[in-house]
């Protein structure tokens, strides 16, 4: 396959997992309406951890899993207790306290969180451009959060915030992990969401949080367990490989946002906030910068 028509399959897969991704703050938006956080989390970990099962399987991978070190199995299993556990579990907390459209917006920040936290825990040097980047970014936060009301200083969900902002220092924190470990990822993928499963199935078990479920739930974790942690995954990881050009099909993430906010308004029939799309603007302009400024800047 010459390099065009590679890079061309490259932006299909890309924006497969773009569209998929956009999707997610709908779905689960319309999930908590019958279900808690902890049993969304529980079946949509399950969900993913049957399906990365089955294309280890099928691709003749599982097997492989004998072949990783005890000690980055202990790490990956570590992992899984941040992520899909502690992550989507604070998530989907932020979701049920927030309109859709505040979370998802403030979800995006984690790209900020990470060149910040790779400061103290893997020693990078801290960049001008990451402070710019982030300053802009978390005024747009503040504009969400209080609802254009900036001059107020109250919150408009101070608990909802929290967990929307907790769960981008989670999610940081998680892919910062990931960097000290050499498993191929869609079996590190599955190892942590054996953990992860182990654990949510043990706590729903306690809890009968899997009692009586309503048909939505089931749906909803079964759609967030396989397109949100699972397939979407795969079509950027496939996406990543094929393209030439790495930086330009990273750029098609920040076409998910405003189709995000599309279907929150046509789905759940949300009114969108003039707020919502001040602070999303701002901190969608500060990952730009962040993204395409130089790598010349001098550091602090």
């Amino acid at each position: 396959m010459n390099s065009q028509a590679s890079d061309k399959q490259a932006v299909v897969f890309g924006l497969g997992a773009v569209v998929l991704w956009s999707t997610v703050a709908t779905a689960f938006n319309l999930s908590l309406d019958f279900v808690t956080p902890l049993t969304l989390v529980t079946l949509a970990s399950v969900t993913s951890w049957l399906f990365l099962g089955g294309i280890l399987l099928i691709s003749g991978d599982l097997r492989r899993l004998s072949e990783i070190t005890a000690s980055e199995w202990l790490r990956l299993l570590a992992l899984g207790l941040i992520n899909p556990t502690l992550y989507y579990f604070l998530l989907f907390g932020a979701y049920a306290k927030l309109p859709a459209q505040e979370a998802m917006a403030i979800n995006y920040t984690w790209g900020l969180v990470l060149p910040l936290l790779a400061v103290p825990l893997l020693g990078q040097a801290l960049q001008r451009r990451d402070i710019g980047c982030a300053a802009v970014s978390y005024c747009g936060v503040f504009v969400i959060a209080t609802r254009g009301d900036v001059l107020s200083f109250e919150l408009s969900d101070p608990t909802g915030v929290g967990l929307a902002m907790s769960s981008t220092v989670l999610w940081a924190l998680y892919w910062i992990g990931n960097t000290r470990i050499n498993t191929p990822p869609i079996q590190g993928l599955f190892i942590g969401f054996t953990s992860a499963t182990a654990v949510l199935l043990t706590i729903a078990g306690f809890t009968g949080s899997l009692v009586n479920l309503p048909w939505q739930a089931l749906a909803g974790g079964l759609y967030i367990g396989f397109f949100e942690m699972g397939l979407s995954f795969i079509l950027w990881l496939k996406a990543m490989k094929l393209t030439q050009n790495t930086a330009r099909i990273s750029t098609l993430i920040f076409l998910s946002p405003p189709l995000s906010l599309i279907l929150i308004w046509a789905i759940l029939d949300e009114v969108i906030r003039g707020s919502t799309l001040v602070g999303l603007a701002m901190i969608l302009a500060g990952l730009a910068m962040q993204h395409w400024q130089r790598p010349t800047d001098s550091s602090v």
